[in-house]
């Protein structure tokens, strides 16, 4: 497997190579504004927005009752997504459920890929923030599912290049340098514990199921859609790997 690995990813670009130098890190100028950013977040903007749009369609009430448990308990509930969700009969992220919140009121729902969604989640995420990920892989029969479902699109090699996203964080990668960015384990950085968050690189708030696509795109795949069985799927096998870290929501990605 790791010599499969190795060949699709450096089929990416010739510039994957070891990162022992810091030539592969920020920029003196990008590193000055990372750490100018960390401490006054664009997010937090978006954030805002999300607040007043949540509060307006959603609230926490409506969020608690929706799925069935204790308002003082969402936190913590929230910590554990996606998860299998009884109204909606399958395995969903907290998108999806204010999207079903907002048909229930007789609102018209954002889509899952518009900025509204991508705000309205980030706050909604946020309520949860220190909480650890507290995702089980195990709990029923359909998050078993979506789990085997996502290791395979983790997993599998797939598109144009032949890549899978093991592809560039495999034990044999990780470390190494992909266009002057290192390759992370996605558990140890917290991918799914601090999506959404502003892109520097684009200038807005991403989700974790975006930044997906926007790998899918650079790898020649079939880009998935958001809220598609599969993306919620590969988000709930990332999820597991950050099982026990902190949500800490906007976070702040170059």
């Amino acid at each position: 497997m790791k010599k499969i690995v190795l060949t699709a990813a450096l089929l990416v670009s010739s510039s994957l190579m070891a990162a022992d130098s810091s030539q592969f890190s920020m920029s003196a100028a990008d590193r000055a504004m990372y750490q100018e950013m960390l401490e006054n977040n664009p997010a937090d903007i978006f954030v805002d927005e999300g607040s007043e749009l949540f509060d307006e369609l959603v609230t926490e009430e409506g969020m608690a009752n929706y799925l069935g448990v204790d308002v003082k308990a969402l936190p913590k509930y929230i910590a554990g997504f996606p998860r299998y969700v009884k109204k909606l009969d399958m395995v969903a992220g907290l998108d999806q459920v204010m999207q079903a919140i907002m048909c229930e009121k007789g609102k018209k729902p954002f889509k899952l890929k518009s900025k509204e969604m991508f705000s309205m989640l980030a706050y909604a995420k946020s309520l949860a923030n220190d909480e650890k990920i507290n995702i089980d892989v195990n709990a029923d029969e359909h998050i078993k599912a979506a789990y085997k479902l996502g290791g395979q699109m983790y997993n599998t090699p797939r598109g144009g290049r032949g890549l899978a996203c093991l592809s560039c964080h495999s034990e044999a990668t990780v470390g190494l340098a992909l266009r002057t960015q290192i390759l992370p384990n996605l558990g140890k950085v917290n991918a799914a514990g601090t999506w959404p968050a502003y892109r520097m690189t684009k200038s807005s708030l991403r989700t974790l199921q975006r930044r997906f696509q926007g790998c899918m795109k650079n790898a020649l795949m079939a880009v998935i859609p958001i809220g598609s069985k599969e993306m919620v799927a590969l988000e709930v096998y990332v999820t597991d790997m950050a099982k026990g870290k902190p949500i800490a929501i906007p976070g702040l990605k170059r």
